[in-house]
């Protein structure tokens, strides 16, 4: 199994929380807010642009990467293994299996910043990190999960300032 980049980006400035609108069920079963789309629609929009193809977006990473990003929230910490220590791909594997296939691998892109952080400032950040940016150009991954939580005062590592966490898991099942 592949580990996926482990430096989490963060940019901390101080601006009112935002809140998420949710969109429409998209035509997965997934609803996202307009920050998440964003963040598919660019990420997406950037692997065309390096000809590589485009992620589906899969409801089973994107349950993992909302869980992981309420569980920072929660707990205050910023890392992508839980918070029991469990390794970042155990805890996806529970929500998208490996079972049945020949090849199966995960990767995850983290990020926190000021609430207004929006997918364009997202991507340029996971551009500047060499890890992340190996990621989003990975040309084996087929899905994607996005979510972002808004808190208003996140305890923690987040030292009670309100934040944006946002979580990309990659995925390929073959």
């Amino acid at each position: 199994m592949r580990k996926a980049a482990l430096v989490g980006a963060a940019l901390l400035a101080a601006a009112t929380a935002a809140s998420s609108a949710v969109a429409a069920p998209s035509r997965h079963g997934v609803a996202l807010s307009s920050l998440e789309q964003g963040v598919l629609t660019d990420i997406n929009a950037f692997r065309a642009a390096h000809h590589l193809s485009p992620l589906r977006l899969s409801a089973s990473l994107t349950a993992a990467a909302r869980s992981h990003s309420l569980q920072m929230e929660a707990d205050g910490y910023f890392a992508h293994d839980s918070f029991d220590g469990t390794a970042f791909w155990k805890r996806i594997q529970a929500f998208y299996p490996s079972s049945h296939s020949r090849y199966w691998s995960v990767g995850e892109n983290l990020l926190w910043s000021s609430p207004s952080v929006d997918p364009q400032k997202a991507l340029a950040m996971w551009e500047a990190s060499p890890e992340h940016l190996r990621n989003m150009l990975d040309p084996s991954w087929r899905e994607i999960g996005v979510s972002a939580v808004h808190a208003p005062q996140a305890p923690g590592v987040y030292q009670g300032l309100a934040v944006t966490i946002v979580t990309t898991d990659f995925g390929v099942r073959r």
